[in-house]
């Protein structure tokens, strides 16, 4: 049973952005960036579609690289899925806070006002640590050492983003952010 709600998990965490993605664009600001600033990045959507499809192999009894798994624990799984629930509400709480200034990839060219409420206030990239505890929750349904490779590459290519945002708002929004910064830690 974990395994389909790691398999849910991620078509919702999908969903909501493409959704919240959609809005946006509807009121005429494109919210789809990604790959603008470096375009290695474009090397990330095959591995995120093999990720999804080793999801829900798993979840499906679909052939897959690799079966063997570290160790077996309902309880572990259990938990997995809940770290997956826990990473979507939060995904969900930085959407709606986000607001209008939401963005897949950096906007250099019509940045929003710097967001610091909501879950912004306790943490300058919940989105992110959303994303990994959704990756974290999926190896502990079925951990195995593909789940563990891409937690350990999620979490490594989370933070370069997170550098690279850095980098962009500090030198957009100045000594506001700068504030930010040393107001609200980077993650929790």
């Amino acid at each position: 049973m974990p395994q389909y709600f790691g398999a849910l998990t991620l078509v919702l965490m999908l969903g909501m952005v493409l959704i919240r993605a959609r809005m946006i664009n509807r009121k005429g600001t494109q919210a789809l960036h990604f790959g603008k600033a470096d375009k290695s990045d474009f090397l990330i959507p095959p591995f995120a579609l093999f990720y999804f499809y080793t999801v829900f192999a798993a979840a499906f009894g679909l052939p897959t690289l690799s079966t063997q798994r570290f160790f077996w624990s309902q309880t572990v799984s259990w938990a997995g899925a809940f770290l997956c629930l826990t990473g979507l509400a939060l995904l969900l709480w930085s959407l709606i806070s986000f607001g209008q200034s939401f963005r897949v990839g950096i906007d250099a060219e019509r940045p929003e006002k710097l967001i610091t409420t909501g879950v912004f206030a306790f943490s300058r990239n919940p989105i992110y640590v959303a994303f990994a505890l959704i990756l974290l929750g999926q190896f502990l349904i079925s951990p195995n050492w593909l789940l563990l490779v891409y937690a350990g590459t999620g979490a490594w290519l989370f933070h370069r983003q997170v550098l690279r945002e850095e980098a962009f708002l500090t030198q957009h929004y100045g000594q506001e952010y700068t504030a930010y910064r040393n107001r609200v830690k980077r993650y929790f």
